[in-house]
């Protein structure tokens, strides 16, 4: 399998494209496996998001509001929602998951059957406010196929759009000089939770694989400054930017951060020189009539939500819960999957801080005093956003936070930590291969173990025996082809990482149109 892999490695890497369709092949095969071995409606509101690109996909854009009763987070209220006319069997999906969802002794097998009826029907979305572009790209298949394995299909597109946006980032990675270190940074912010919303029907998981694109593509510019990759690398941002902006509204405020943080790290002159590419002035043109867009939609569809907030329920009290709840946010972007019912193991957890927590530790040691400020600012704000976002909210929509929210900007943390690393670590005096090889393969284990973990508390519950033999629920084709594809996959996608780095060459004089990163400013790396 070594051989195998080697040889794959060398062919991809003799070409862009080629190591672009790799990895998107093998970042599909791990989002996939988590859209095929998850029970349908078993993550966050995916029913919602079912019925709502459903309504999408049919031309209905908009709807009534209908008010339904909810309780979330204990609160009790009354829940502005968007009724659609679907077939009737939709009607089915809210309650497809309660049987099991937060009892972890229980598998998916007690969840009732989906209905057939085709009659048309009002069935209503708490996704209705929200903005239709991904959901018209994730509904279309519901026109072609009825039923569970439409919903599937929906699954499977959400997960095809996210495997290229993170098969871009990773061909980004790979055009630096150390690109074993580089690539390490992509793979760390793809923890087991970005790819499990990648494979669900949730504007999450394109949400935080475009942050992981604009991320990497941005430090990409300013940290790696090459003028043959300009152009490329700015299409990958402005791409990424206009998916990222277009789905929720937080995605304009996660793009603007990327890009703040980014600019800190800049060489002097770089920024003046980049200003003069034709590319970064459409983009710009771009990005900017998304944002427009996403603000006055968002502007228009308002939440009418009648919640019954508690008094005690102040903006204090919430900054402070919310800030105790930090560790529980960590632990949700790495891994927390169902309802938030289903922790990623120990060893998960252990595997990915440590590697994420080590080169923050190099970056501090190794960066100098912007980079410094950089790393230290980006630490400070994923402890720091949720408890601003949710303090001055929670008067009016309660306690409501997920670490999933941050994570399209807290992908910025391992990114610029490793990256940092690459572009200052000596060449010699420490050994970054080795330490990058052992990180990749602490990644892999502990990515495996979160995909296993999850797919046996589906099929047996927590309680059931550690090899799911008899499993009570099982994926379409069964839990060991899943499993086997699923590391089969994120075992290849290590070798990247473990590929030789690139050879040091002497830069090419710039012309006209090429940014001279200045006397002061670092040495622009090959590709």
């Amino acid at each position: 399998m070594i051989s195998a892999l080697t040889r794959l490695a060398d062919w991809s890497a003799r070409s862009p494209k080629r190591l672009w369709l790799v990895a998107f092949a093998l970042f599909f095969a791990l989002t996939g496996s988590w859209s095929a071995a998850s029970p349908l409606a078993s993550s966050p509101d995916e029913h919602a998001h079912f019925i709502r690109a459903a309504a999408v996909a049919r031309g209905q854009i908009g709807g009534p509001k209908v008010m339904v009763p909810h309780v979330v987070a204990g609160i009790e209220g009354q829940f502005a929602e968007t009724g659609v006319q679907v077939p009737e069997w939709y009607k089915d999906l809210p309650t497809l998951h309660e049987c099991y969802s937060w009892k972890q002794r229980t598998p998916a097998s007690c969840a009732p059957s989906l209905g057939n009826s085709e009659k048309i029907t009002q069935a209503t979305t708490a996704a209705g406010r929200y903005h239709p572009a991904y959901y018209l790209a994730t509904g279309w298949p519901s026109l072609l196929v009825d039923g569970p394995k439409g919903l599937y299909l929906m699954r499977f597109v959400s997960a095809l759009l996210c495997s290229a946006m993170l098969a871009s980032a990773l061909v980004t990675a790979a055009e630096w000089r150390r690109r074993s270190l580089a690539v390490l940074g992509v793979l760390a912010a793809a923890t087991p939770m970005t790819l499990y919303m990648g494979g669900m029907v949730n504007p999450s998981g394109g949400e935080i694989a475009a942050g992981i694109l604009v991320w990497t593509a941005m430090l990409s510019i300013v940290l790696s400054p090459d003028p043959r990759l300009l152009n490329r690398r700015l299409a990958r941002l402005g791409t990424a930017g206009l998916v990222l902006i277009n789905i929720r509204p937080l995605g304009l405020i996660w793009f603007a951060g990327a890009v703040v943080f980014s600019l800190l790290l800049a060489g002097r002159g770089l920024i003046g020189s980049v200003l003069r590419r034709k590319a970064l002035w459409l983009w710009t043109a771009l990005l900017g009539l998304a944002a427009a867009g996403a603000l006055l939609w968002a502007a228009t569809h308002p939440d009418n939500s009648a919640i019954d907030i508690p008094e005690d329920l102040t903006t204090a009290v919430a900054a402070k819960h919310t800030l105790g709840f930090t560790n529980d946010y960590i632990h949700q972007m790495i891994g927390f999957f169902g309802w938030l019912d289903t922790p990623a193991p120990a060893l998960t957890w252990l595997f990915w801080f440590g590697v994420i927590a080590t080169f923050a530790a190099l970056a501090l040691a190794y960066g100098r005093g912007r980079e410094v400020v950089a790393v230290l600012g980006m630490t400070a704000a994923v402890v720091m956003v949720p408890v601003i976002a949710q303090a001055s909210q929670a008067e009016r929509i309660g306690m409501v936070w997920q670490g999933r929210y941050l994570l399209p900007f807290a992908v910025g943390l391992p990114l610029m930590s490793v990256l940092i690393c690459a572009t200052r670590s000596p060449d010699r005096g420490f050994p970054w291969r080795r330490l990058a090889g052992f990180s990749v393969v602490a990644l892999t284990a502990a990515d495996v173990a979160a995909f296993y973990w999850t797919l046996r508390r589906f099929a047996v519950g927590t309680s059931g025996s550690w090899v799911p033999t008899h499993a009570h629920w099982a994926p379409p084709g069964g839990w060991a082809v899943w499993v086997g594809v699923y590391t089969v996959a994120a075992a290849a996608l290590v070798v990247p990482a473990l590929v030789s780095d690139r050879r040091p060459v002497a830069p090419q004089p710039p012309d006209r149109d090429t940014p001279h990163p200045g006397r002061h400013s670092r040495v622009p790396e090959p590709a």
